[in-house]
């Protein structure tokens, strides 16, 4: 990575990176982790290719969905993923990080990393940003972030 880049999360899971991959690029997998704890995920559609679109939602307990959408720009299987990542609308047209509340500071669109290594059975996973918001926001989101990631631990468990 470079100075530009931010380290969100860096995670070992007890789990093969052909199932960290799988966790990252299926939707049924994705849905089964993504979004912050007590949060849900009611859709989630990828193409997983350079090039290739998403459209990721997650749903907060009361009920309020939230959407984000992006483009595939790197797919290196089980080793590499690199996206762009901004909010949308649930039909994946891209809208300003205000219409979810976020601050003037929130970042429209930012650059994620996606690194796996396996560790002989268990795989390392490094996430990166190229944006982060300052202060609480930040805060904030990294937290976000790091329950997703929880939540994929325990979706690996089975």
């Amino acid at each position: 990575m470079n100075e530009t880049q931010y380290l969100i999360s860096e995670r070992i899971f007890d789990a093969p990176r052909e199932a960290v991959w799988r966790a990252w690029t299926d939707p049924e997998w994705l849905m089964r982790w993504w979004g912050p704890e007590h949060f849900t995920s009611p859709a989630a559609r990828m193409d997983v290719r350079p090039g290739g679109r998403y459209l990721w939602g997650m749903r907060d307990p009361g009920g309020h969905d939230y959407w984000s959408t992006g483009v595939f720009r790197e797919v290196v299987p089980l080793e590499r993923l690199v996206y762009t990542d901004s909010f949308s609308d649930e039909h994946g047209n891209v809208v300003s990080p205000a219409a979810y509340g976020m601050g003037d500071d929130f970042p429209a669109e930012s650059t994620i990393t996606v690194l796996l290594e396996d560790l002989g059975g268990r795989t390392r996973m490094r996430v990166y940003t190229d944006q982060k918001p300052d202060g609480e926001m930040g805060d904030m989101a990294v937290l976000g972030w790091n329950q997703s990631f929880d939540k994929l631990a325990a979706s690996l468990r089975g």
